[in-house]
């Protein structure tokens, strides 16, 4: 997968939501992001689908659920620096006359 077929993956406010609460949580199922989201399941399912075809996502079975994962470590550190980023940006506005 090259650059910008990740970011075409990620770049949706409820994937990267998702993808921030995975890498924060390691697994969850989709009744979990559901409510930390407080977005519909039928959304987080399709999310989450979007994100398991791009190879960012993998998932597994746990009893009657389905527990998902960010698929590997260079894209929890990317998430988490993409997070990090944001907020130092945030705070740089913040401090300064720009209209972020």
């Amino acid at each position: 997968m090259n650059g910008m077929t990740l970011l075409k993956c990620i770049c949706e406010d409820t994937r990267f939501n998702i993808l921030e609460l995975l890498q924060k949580n390691k697994e969850m199922s989709v009744n979990e992001l559901v409510l930390k989201l407080k977005k519909d399941q039928p959304l987080i399912s399709h999310h989450l689908k979007a994100l398991k075809q791009c190879k960012i996502v993998n998932s597994k079975e746990n009893g009657k659920s389905t527990l998902y994962f960010i698929a590997g470590k260079e894209i929890s550190v990317l998430i988490k620096e993409i997070v990090k980023t944001g907020e130092k940006i945030a705070v740089k506005c913040e401090d300064s006359a720009c209209s972020c």
